[in-house]
């Protein structure tokens, strides 16, 4: 069966955004060695999945990063931009976007069907809420969460919504030269 990886960048004091979903405590570099470490999670993949909000400027982003070969992000900008995704709405019931598909119904079911077809593995970054369902639901088989050097105090979690304990076990830590510290961990 197909695995879910979440990528995540987070505070140390475990928000992924700020209480309207700043991410100006976001001022660590996004250096080569993250790049190639994020690159190291998304090559085993061949699907994306996207909540609708953060659809709405990830995928706009990527594609005009790939559409510039000169661009420092450009590999990821056609990974991101080539790979199939999923973008999860009950807003929208057509996707505007190229080599996307909308899912509209029940999360657990929608993830679970995914992962039973056959195929590499599924990735997602967010948004939130989005990722918080998934976590909720326990439908995340792999955390990567890249963990900046600030807090923040409040804001918005993915753990808010986990109704019990959820074990996890750590397989690595990294720690990059700017400060971020990458952990990726597995449930038990």
């Amino acid at each position: 069966m197909r695995k879910l990886k979440l990528q995540v960048t987070m505070t140390l004091d475990g928000f992924v955004g700020g209480p309207n979903g700043e991410l100006d405590w976001m001022t660590c570099p996004w250096t080569d060695d993250i790049n190639q470490y994020v690159g190291g999670i998304v090559k085993d993949v061949d699907t994306i999945l996207l909540g609708r909000k953060l659809a709405e400027g990830f995928i706009p982003y990527w594609a005009d990063v790939a559409k510039e070969p000169e661009h420092p992000e450009y590999d990821g900008g056609r990974i991101f931009t080539d790979t199939p995704k999923v973008v999860f709405s009950t807003t929208i019931q057509e996707s505007p976007w190229a080599n996307t598909v909308i899912a509209s119904g029940d999360l657990v079911e929608e993830v679970n069907q995914l992962k039973k077809q056959p195929g590499k593995d599924i990735y997602t970054c967010g948004g939130a809420q989005f990722v918080s369902g998934l976590v909720a639901h326990n439908l995340i088989d792999e955390y990567f969460l890249l963990v900046n050097p600030a807090v923040i105090g409040q804001g918005l979690t993915i753990f808010a919504s986990v109704g019990g304990r959820q074990v996890l076990r750590l397989v690595e830590a990294v720690p990059f030269e700017c400060g971020i510290v990458a952990m990726h961990y597995r449930p038990q």
